[in-house]
């Protein structure tokens, strides 16, 4: 295709992650043209970008996978219970292999723009190649946490030495830290993954700090290879096990209330289910996410281990958090707090004196020059939002995603945004997004828009867009949800806390995946009467 050309399509779908893939694969099984812009050189979305040492999935492995395809999931075997980022990035792959996806997919391009034309009832997209392409929909499936987050710290391009994001590592080399001095700004789901990893490998580390994390240990192992063919006997009552669960994650669910249990049968059941590792540590009791009294339990406990591990009380004492555990996102951890115990780790806690500046030499907070070789920004994302704002994306009347959203993103079940039709996102603000089992996520809301658009081919409509008043009602009650949870008393990037001036909203919808289904099969039933529809 030559630069200036223009070709139309039914669908763009920007974003070649897991959802990319899916919707690329469903929607030209059911006979939709569709063209796939990815800005990098292959498949995986999150996953081919964050390769940073120890990068790692917190979902097991036999449930963090498509189940659209029998075959697929009978066929493609898990080397552990938690999967690695190479194995996860070999997987997306496998997928783009066997189903021969690559071939509507654009690679090693980025979308700058994306217009809404009212009179034609399509999207005008222009590429940074040149390219001018028109659909009937445009689907947003560029992922809730792939939006990099860089500080605003003065001197930030000063430093000499080597700089790498985790969310963007490198991809043609492989990064050595033998005999370099690091810092890692950061201690965040990426950074405790990386930082016993870097320890290994560096001369010294340096971890700075602003936030004092919780860590659960992920018990990670070999895959068991009984259970494995105990699951895929009967995959589909698996998944549809998995379906009806708050997260969309199987783990082993306590009915009992904190409150109904003594001292000893607390300890005893905070042990059990310490000692199996994973997220299920919130799941102990049925009611830990209530309030932080009740939650203290369970926050108390989680320091105590701390403290049975680290050895010098100054460490563990910047090392202890302030907050409720699970209001900002769990993390699952190997070996992150024995690190703490290395003679060549330094923890420097920025929180009462933030970095000053980073210099051609290092880092200076509180008026000491760190001096380093290498500095790791495992800062995160501007979730949620940040892959959509970033693109001048524009509606009727030639509105922007990002001044619309300019007082907190307003979204029709995460899917759709009032004042832009024919647009669809992927797992946006107000669905359950990053509380859930994310690739069971993906699939549902694939699903749903592609049947979407089927009902608007075949009943004759050429757009759809949803009212104003079903999306304040849904984001009301989003919010309503949110701040009623522990999730929205803590600065996390869960309310966009991270990004300055990002308005404080809580972005994800908190009422669990069955309810979020069973609303979104509601509206489908129901003739998407929640939408506008123009024929």
């Amino acid at each position: 295709m030559s630069s200036t050309e223009s070709k139309n399509f039914d669908a763009i779908v920007v974003g070649a992650g897991f959802a990319g893939m899916y919707l690329v694969h469903r929607l030209r099984n059911m006979g939709f043209s569709v063209r796939c812009i990815e800005s990098a050189s292959d498949v995986g979305g999150t996953w081919y970008w964050n390769r940073y040492p120890g990068a790692r999935c917190d979902v097991p492995s036999l449930e963090y996978s498509f189940k659209f395809d029998e075959q697929l999931q009978q066929d493609w075997q898990w080397p552990e219970r938690y999967s690695a980022q190479p194995e996860i990035l070999e997987y997306a792959k496998h997928v783009a292999d066997r189903f021969d996806l690559r071939k509507d997919i654009t690679f090693n391009t980025q979308v700058e723009s994306a217009h809404y034309d009212e009179d034609g009832m399509q999207w005008k997209v222009a590429t940074n190649k040149g390219e001018n392409l028109t659909a009937q929909f445009c689907i947003m499936a560029s992922g809730a946490l792939s939006s990099t987050n860089y500080p605003n710290i003065k001197g930030l391009k000063s430093f000499k030495g080597e700089m790498h994001h985790t969310g963007a590592w490198p991809q043609d080399k492989k990064v050595d830290f033998s005999g370099k001095r690091v810092g890692i700004i950061g201690t965040g789901s990426s950074g405790i993954q990386a930082i016993p990893m870097l320890a290994e490998q560096a001369e010294h580390l340096h971890v700075f700090q602003r936030t004092a994390q919780y860590a659960i240990p992920s018990r990670n192992k070999p895959m068991d290879k009984k259970e494995e063919r105990e699951v895929k006997a009967n995959y589909k009552a698996f998944r549809d096990k998995i379906y009806r669960l708050p997260g969309a994650v199987l783990r082993p669910e306590n009915v009992k209330s904190v409150t109904e249990a003594g001292p000893e049968e607390t300890e005893e059941i905070l042990e059990k289910a310490w000692a199996r590792g994973g997220t299920g540590f919130l799941r102990a009791f049925s009611d830990l996410m209530e309030n932080a009294e009740k939650n203290a339990v369970a926050s108390d406990f989680a320091k105590k281990k701390m403290g049975e591990i680290v050895q010098d009380p100054e460490i563990l004492k910047k090392l202890m958090p302030d907050y409720s555990i699970g209001c900002k996102r769990i993390v699952l951890d190997t070996n992150y707090f024995q690190t703490y115990n290395r003679d060549n780790v330094t923890l420097v806690d920025v929180k009462d004196h933030p970095i000053d500046e980073i210099t051609e030499k290092g880092i200076i907070t509180n008026g000491i020059e760190y001096e380093l070789d290498c500095i790791i920004f495992a800062t995160g994302y501007d979730a949620m939002t940040g892959a959509l704002t970033r693109i001048d994306i524009r509606g009727r009347n030639r509105a922007t995603v990002k001044e619309t959203w300019k007082d907190g993103p307003q979204a029709f079940m995460g899917m759709a945004v009032n004042g832009f039709p024919n647009m669809f996102t992927i797992c946006g603000p107000g669905s359950p997004s990053v509380l859930s089992n994310v690739i069971t996520h993906i699939e549902q809301n694939v699903e749903w828009i592609s049947d979407c658009m089927s009902h608007m081919r075949d009943n004759g409509k050429n757009c759809i867009e949803v009212t104003r008043e079903s999306e304040m009602e849904w984001s009301a009650h989003v919010a309503e949800l949110g701040d009623a949870s522990l999730f929205a008393q803590c600065n996390s990037w869960y309310v966009g806390a991270n990004i300055p001036g990002k308005p404080r909203v809580f972005l994800a919808y908190a009422g669990g995946f069955p309810a979020y289904t069973d609303k979104c099969d509601d509206i489908a039933s129901n003739g998407y009467a929640e939408f506008n529809q123009v024929s």
